[in-house]
């Protein structure tokens, strides 16, 4: 996994390079600079020239991602020598519409043949990337759930039935290779307590962030994705299980035992790892 998953992602497209200065008083934990969707095909040059002055800018570029266009489109092969030529690395390099776990490997190769070794998170919008989540999530740092190119894919709405296998084969395949798990942007922005209710289910599969295309959304989705589990308690449950040889104790009433441990121990290590990275304070 990445040296730790992020809770929000904040979108902004490398139109201005004033806004994506101005995004980073927002309070994500990443601020990705969008080369892809958001940019129209003829401003996709002007486009990586704000991506890399911004990136100079940065005052914490670890925690700056850039999203880049398809693979197999020349507008990439562009995207990566800006990368590949730019003095100021992002921490996170973003590929979208991929299909199989040997173009992120390739591309990782060609980026660290120019001497960058970024993270390297996969959009999960095709039906190929679907099916091949577990593959993926092995050679990627994480992957972030792309609902509006898969819903138009499969024909149907963007919601949360139509999206749940997606989310599950990638939460699945996230937790077998330790590989961050994100969800997708809201794009029901007229229904009130959408955001609220997808963040708390996603958290509830195992997914670790979310992603929004806006600043406004920012407050729902850090208090329910950074949501602090009780570190005290994680800590608690190994010393008890520690004090019977590693077996079963009760605790508060409660049955523990290893796979207790388990779970607690993902759950300080992870708590530890986000607050170093983003600035929080992992509790107890």
């Amino acid at each position: 996994m990445s040296p730790a998953p992020p809770r929000s992602i904040l979108y902004t497209p490398a139109l201005s390079l004033d806004r994506v200065v101005k995004a980073w008083s927002y309070d994500a934990d990443v601020h990705l600079i969008d080369l892809e969707d958001s940019v129209p095909p003829a401003a996709k040059a002007d486009a990586r020239a704000v991506c890399r002055a911004a990136l100079e800018k940065a005052p914490r570029p670890g925690n700056v991602a850039v999203r880049v266009n398809q693979f197999d489109r020349i507008e990439a092969v562009h995207d990566l020598a800006m990368l590949a030529d730019c003095p100021v690395l992002p921490g996170i390099v973003m590929m979208t519409m991929v299909t199989s776990a040997e173009e992120v490997a390739l591309y990782r190769s060609i980026l660290a043949s120019a001497g960058a070794h970024p993270e390297i998170y996969v959009t999960v919008e095709t039906v190929e990337a679907v099916t091949a989540a577990d593959a993926i999530a092995r050679e990627a740092d994480g992957l972030v759930l792309g609902s509006a190119d898969l819903a138009a894919t499969l024909g149907v709405e963007i919601g949360w039935e139509p999206m749940l296998a997606a989310r599950q084969a990638m939460a699945l395949a996230c937790a077998r290779h330790d590989t961050a798990c994100v969800d997708t942007a809201n794009f029901r922005l007229g229904e009130a307590g959408v955001l609220a209710e997808e963040s708390a289910r996603v958290r509830a599969l195992g997914f670790h962030g979310k992603a929004t295309v806006h600043p406004a959304e920012l407050d729902v989705i850090n208090r329910t994705m950074r949501a602090h589990p009780d570190v005290r308690h994680a800590r608690r449950v190994m010393a008890a299980v520690e004090a019977v040889g590693g077996g079963i104790a009760v605790l508060d009433g409660n049955m523990v035992g290893p796979p207790f441990v388990r779970l607690a121990g993902m759950t300080v290590a992870r708590e530890e790892a986000w607050a170093a990275r983003f600035g929080g304070r992992a509790d107890g």
